[in-house]
């Protein structure tokens, strides 16, 4: 019974309007237009499934977590622009997402800081200006290096101890045959 209840909420959840926000419904097939303009918010509420359209321009977000709007498979509007985003390592998200779905959405957003990206739009921002990420990759690919070069190392070990060891059998077989 606990976990229906708990399902009961978290679907009830999903499909209700955040406090923060006001939602109109366009009609019951059509999904819901979800307007959290212009209210202060710091983070991204939980957003109904079933939100077609989402205004969430003139705020304060500054990023928005990995898989946050993932759930919004029927979204075809968005509008996210005037947030003081913070373009490091943590907006890649909000781009690649943003490429997905709106790209009038995609240029009109643009970063508030680190100061040498100030005022540049999202679809702008190139792998090298995301400054964290890009010092993670190489650390990443140096442990594939090791990780590889230890299994090659293991397989040339093991393939000289079978050689070694098919030598071997074939002396003690010649000898018994004597």
């Amino acid at each position: 019974a606990g976990f229906a209840l708990s399902l009961l909420f978290r679907m009830t959840r999903t499909e209700a309007c955040p406090a923060s926000c006001n939602c109109k419904s366009l009609g019951e097939m059509n999904g819901l237009h979800v307007d959290c303009s212009s209210r202060k918010l710091t983070e991204v509420p939980a957003l109904p499934v079933s939100t077609k359209t989402l205004y969430l321009h003139n705020n304060s977000l500054t990023s928005v977590p990995p898989g946050a709007l993932d759930r919004l498979h029927r979204l075809e509007e968005v509008r996210i622009f005037d947030n003081p985003w913070n373009c490091d390592c943590h907006i890649l998200y909000l781009k690649l997402w943003l490429e997905d779905i709106s790209a009038p959405s995609l240029e009109n957003t643009r970063c508030a800081s680190p100061a040498p990206l100030r005022m540049k739009s999202l679809r702008q921002l190139t792998g090298n200006e995301l400054g964290a990420c890009k010092r993670l990759l190489p650390i990443l690919c140096l442990e594939f290096f090791w990780r590889d070069l230890i299994l090659i190392a293991g397989a040339i070990v093991t393939f000289i101890l079978v050689a070694w060891a098919l030598k071997f059998t074939k002396k003690l077989v010649c000898q018994i045959n004597l």
